[in-house]
């Protein structure tokens, strides 16, 4: 049997379940792997060991009692360090946020709470989940990028300090890093899962996402968190589905292929790559066709950019007016010109991305799932950004739900991913498609530690 650290979220769950591991136990074997880990990784803000291993206590005392628990009863989980805890300072990231701490819980954490979830601690971000990249290190290169602004929450999964960590994406926040990191990624369609209590950056593009070693994990925590919430505005209505019922029995998806940008952007040994993870597919069973990108995407990355600088700026104004040099000097520049851009130009900028959202909800629907690489490149050995956000950044501009599963390694020894994509509300069929790919794809990476 795999150590108590190396199981991933649903299978510590069944074990927890079944007695054959008590929550102080797991609790206390991600501390200590913490313990080994941390200092040379430096992954996380906050970790409250005395509190953690008191929850740990409360769920084995609710199992012993025989009371009924959820589906993550003492799981442990890192929680990126812009949702909001009462009580517990919520930093960003940020000097100016330095002495922030909430009196209310973020939507999300309490649902996680109620399943059982043990918050483990509070996990890097680059400041305000934006551009300036953080201190956390690859664990497969510290000279690579970990991708952001989840950092934290990818390194601290795939180095198994914790099975499962919340993120959240406004470009590629969540899918960058997980691919960086060889580990599964997931953003739900915008508007699924509530972002009350999130510490925001762009009110039209923010998406609660979250990292975790297996499409399972994906599937488990979007059952507990999927939903509507009255108090955020921008949350469906719709009810959630039933996320975990059909992913062991589906058959082999129709996967549409997007060769234009995708391919042609990726460097030689990433398209091999995706084409190895493609013959794969097909002769498993899986059709596929290929998809011609819609001519509103030329202009979709810039105009998401745009769009979001000026409502962070907009969020950001009355900080920044008084503590500008508090800022880290990439997101000092994005909202000085968020705050520069005339109404005008922003308004035809949201224009555009309606055009731009239609078309690719029109595309999506041609497949159960669309296919790309999830980066141009594995990490690179450059630590002054967090990467290429492109290849991500489109799917969170039109709000499809994404998930990245781990495809190999590059020569470099780096991680490599491809991302699937499915129409809006559609988790239900992406997230059994993505476990169909995941068996037939049988990639398990682990970092060197």
């Amino acid at each position: 049997m795999a150590q108590t650290h190396e199981l991933s979220a649903a299978e510590l769950a069944r074990q927890i379940r079944q007695r054959n591991i008590g929550p102080v136990e797991a609790a206390r074997s991600l501390l200590e792997r913490m313990d080994a880990l941390e200092p040379q990784l430096d992954a996380w803000v906050r970790v409250d060991r005395e509190t953690v291993l008191a929850d740990a206590q409360a769920r084995q005392e609710d199992l012993d009692a025989g009371r009924e628990t959820g589906p993550l009863h003492g799981v442990p989980i890192g929680i990126k360090d812009i949702y909001n805890i009462a009580g517990v300072p919520t930093t960003a990231g940020s000097k100016v946020y330095a002495d922030y701490v909430p009196d209310e819980t973020a939507v999300t954490i309490n649902l996680l709470e109620d399943a059982g979830a043990v918050i483990l601690g509070k996990t890097v971000t680059t400041e305000f989940a934006c551009l300036d990249p953080s201190h956390t290190k690859n664990p497969w290169n510290p000279a690579h990028t970990p991708g952001g602004s989840s950092s934290g929450s990818a390194v601290s999964v795939a180095a198994r300090m914790c099975p499962i960590a919340m993120g959240s994406q406004t470009v590629g926040s969540v899918l960058r890093p997980a691919s960086y990191n060889g580990i599964v990624g997931f953003k739900p369609t915008y508007g699924r899962v509530s972002r009350r209590g999130v510490v925001p950056v762009s009110w039209s593009l923010d998406t609660v996402g979250w990292m975790g070693r297996t499409v399972e994990d994906m599937a488990v925590l979007l059952q507990v968190m999927a939903g509507p919430d009255e108090h955020d505005p921008v949350t469906s209505r719709l009810p959630a589905g039933d996320y975990l019922s059909g992913l062991e029995s589906a058959g082999p998806p129709k996967i549409g292929l997007i060769t234009s940008f995708f391919m042609e952007e990726s460097d030689r040994e990433t398209q091999n790559s995706t084409r190895a993870v493609l013959a794969k597919l097909k002769s498993a069973g899986a059709p596929v066709v290929e998809l011609t990108l819609p001519e509103s995407f030329n202009t979709a990355f810039q105009d998401q950019l745009l769009i979001m600088s000026v409502e962070a700026a907009a969020f950001h104004k009355p900080m920044y007016e008084k503590q500008a040099q508090d800022y880290q000097p990439k997101l000092r520049e994005m909202l000085r010109q968020g705050l520069e851009t005339d109404a005008v130009t922003y308004t035809r900028a949201l224009e555009r991305r309606l055009r731009f959202t239609a078309d690719m909800k029109l595309l999506a629907e041609q497949a159960d799932v669309l296919l790309t690489p999830s980066t141009p490149t594995a990490p690179l050995a450059d630590l002054t950004n967090t990467g290429d956000t492109r290849f991500q950044g489109p799917w969170t501009s039109c709000g499809l739900p994404t998930i990245t599963l781990p495809a190999g390694l590059a020569e470099s020894g780096l991680p490599t991913g491809v991302q699937l994509i499915a129409a809006p509300f559609a988790e239900a069929r992406l997230l059994a498609a993505a476990r169909w790919c995941e068996k037939v794809m049988d990639v398990h990476l682990a970092p060197p530690l």
